[in-house]
């Protein structure tokens, strides 16, 4: 398997390293795109620098860009309480996003979240390669299609792919499944339980790969 300085390289990427801590805070800085004039501040990924399973969302929420940390909104109390479902040990879970700031528009007095660019990925991802390098996974998940097109290309659908695994140099199981934010968003409540357990489907086929 190629290491993520190898495939970085061959895509002409700049390349980041370092400790998983040094990393944070160097992102702390980043300026790689104007997306850190509006956001309060640089959500990093957060778990274990050997995590055997990272999970990939988008980018930060208004409650992550508030609190500094992933997946600490509705949808990431979601997540983890469909990984215990699941039956995924919830400390041997990295998360992180491929956007690092919050990307919003207003609307009244809210923050409502705006899909970011594929240049502000691009500009982004040397993070994202670095935290997968460090942690070297064995799994990795791609919450939405944000994520799932970044890692595997524009042409990946996740409604017709979501739960295969994929081949990739990143990681020996790599797939991808909806975000869960997309299962709150569920217009009823027998709707929201169908996408749970389809949800929790995917990430059982965690469970069945040997450590």
């Amino acid at each position: 398997m190629k290491s993520k300085k190898q495939v970085a390289s061959e895509e002409g990427q700049t390349t980041v390293s370092g400790s998983l801590r040094e990393l944070a805070k160097k992102a702390k800085d980043c300026r790689n795109c104007d997306l850190w004039k509006n956001a309060t501040q640089t959500v990093f990924g957060e778990g274990r620098s050997r995590a055997r399973i990272m999970m990939i969302g988008e980018q930060p929420g208004n409650d992550e860009d508030l609190q500094g940390k992933p997946f600490v909104g509705r949808a990431g109390r979601l997540l983890n309480r469909l990984l215990e479902k699941a039956g995924v040990n919830r400390k041997e879970v990295y998360v992180a996003n491929v956007v690092k700031h919050f990307k919003w528009e207003p609307r009244g007095k809210r923050r409502i979240h705006k899909k970011p660019s594929a240049k502000e990925i691009e500009a982004c991802r040397p993070w994202l390669d670095a935290e997968i390098a460090e942690i070297r996974p064995d799994v990795i998940v791609c919450l939405g299609a944000t994520a799932a097109q970044a890692i595997f290309g524009r042409t990946f659908h996740v409604t017709t792919q979501r739960g295969e695994f994929v081949n990739s140099p990143l990681a020996p199981y790599v797939m991808a499944t909806v975000h869960p934010s997309s299962i709150l968003r569920a217009p009823d409540e027998k709707v929201r339980q169908e996408q749970e357990a389809e949800f929790v489907r995917d990430l059982k086929r965690i469970t069945k790969i040997k450590a």
